[in-house]
């Protein structure tokens, strides 16, 4: 399902949580899909129980994914993931964008950026 990167310097749950996310977000991990439970998924990356714990804990509290006391964890609708995600993802858009002016990069540029994830999308 996934796979760690030892020499990421970040913590291992953030990683797993990003991996997920991603898999979420490209539609290999598709709404109402049970996840591996926490005790599987931990035997399988060799790892702590808690860091994967955690990393669906922080994914439940996005909303990208669900818990069925009992039956495990599930994909979420997209629709329910929390807003305030959604605020802090338009901020780095914003804080990148503000950036990228500064840097140079014509408003044009942006706007053929966008653009091209737009249609990427679409797809």
């Amino acid at each position: 399902m996934i796979s760690l990167n030892y020499r990421d310097p970040g913590p291992v749950y953030d990683q797993i949580k990003r991996k997920l996310r991603d898999r979420i977000l490209a539609g290999a991990l598709e709404e109402g899909e049970k996840l591996p439970t926490v005790r599987d998924l931990a035997a399988t990356l060799a790892i702590n129980p808690n860091t994967i714990m955690r990393a669906y804990r922080e994914l439940e509290a996005e909303g990208y994914i669900y818990t069925i006391q009992g039956r495990g964890s599930f994909v979420a609708p997209l629709s329910e993931v929390d807003s305030g995600r959604k605020e802090a993802l338009v901020k780095s858009l914003g804080d990148a964008a503000r950036e990228l002016l500064r840097l140079g990069m014509g408003i044009d540029k942006l706007h053929s950026i966008l653009d091209e994830q737009v249609k990427e999308e679409e797809r």
